[in-house]
């Protein structure tokens, strides 16, 4: 399979090294450099497009590349407001598109079980939820995009709770996600249920990128030849 990337930084470096294990090939590396290549002779090269950029480039880089027919795989997060325009380019386009806040395997799993325990503790009013993630200095969006499909999962199950907001808050309400950004620090997000009696804690910690990059490569390999949306639980065969 051949692959286009889109954003070239060290999540780039770390999916190229993935996907040539896996017997794949890069034919093109896109990144602030050499912006002027990302045309559609050079994305047609390409059977899947893997996108790892920011918020600002998510969009156009997304709707360009499926412009050009060509399947998207996207890990940036943070412009949640125009992903409905790239599922709807991919059906004009008869191709495919799946964005992910989180591509790594242990964090799909790590979804489920947010949201068991989420719908275990909503006759338990007693206890007050919180999220907390932590990542490196040089992610854009604070909090993650991964915090804010737990927050959005808590919601869904525990229906006193009416939205979440960045930071700590005394609104009874109100969930709050504190985001952290620390030197080094891949990834780690904890889910804390807390009462007078004692706390429960579910807990992700990334040790590396390469289970965001194998979990891309992954998805890639998936969405190659296929038409639609689709999403991390149809790559890992969640139900």
């Amino acid at each position: 399979m051949n692959i286009a990337l889109i954003g070239y930084g060290k999540m780039g470096h770390a999916i190229e090294r993935i996907a040539t294990e896996r017997g794949h090939n890069v034919v093109l590396r896109i990144s602030s450099s050499n912006r002027d290549e990302m045309n559609t002779e050079n994305l047609q090269k390409a059977n899947v497009v893997i996108e790892f950029t920011n918020p600002g480039a998510a969009k156009e880089n997304v709707l360009q590349c499926l412009d050009a027919g060509i399947p998207v795989v996207c890990g940036t997060t943070g412009w949640n407001q125009d992903i409905a325009k790239a599922e709807m380019k991919a059906a004009e386009k008869g191709t495919a598109f799946l964005q992910a806040s989180n591509f790594s395997i242990g964090v799909n799993i790590f979804f489920e079980v947010n949201k068991l325990l989420a719908s275990l503790m909503e006759d338990h009013p007693e206890y007050s939820v919180s999220i907390e993630e932590t990542h490196h200095t040089q992610k854009k969006d604070a909090p993650s995009g991964t915090a804010i499909t737990l927050a959005e999962q808590v919601l869904d199950n525990i229906k006193n709770l009416q939205h979440w907001t960045k930071g700590h808050t005394n609104e009874a309400n109100t969930l709050p996600v504190i985001a952290h950004r620390v030197e080094n620090v891949p990834g780690t997000h904890t889910v804390k249920y807390s009462s007078g009696i004692d706390d429960i804690e579910i807990i992700h910690t990334a040790h590396n990128r390469d289970g965001f990059a194998l979990g891309a490569v992954l998805a890639a390999e998936f969405v190659a030849g296929k038409q639609g949306t689709f999403h991390m639980k149809d790559v890992l065969g969640i139900r």
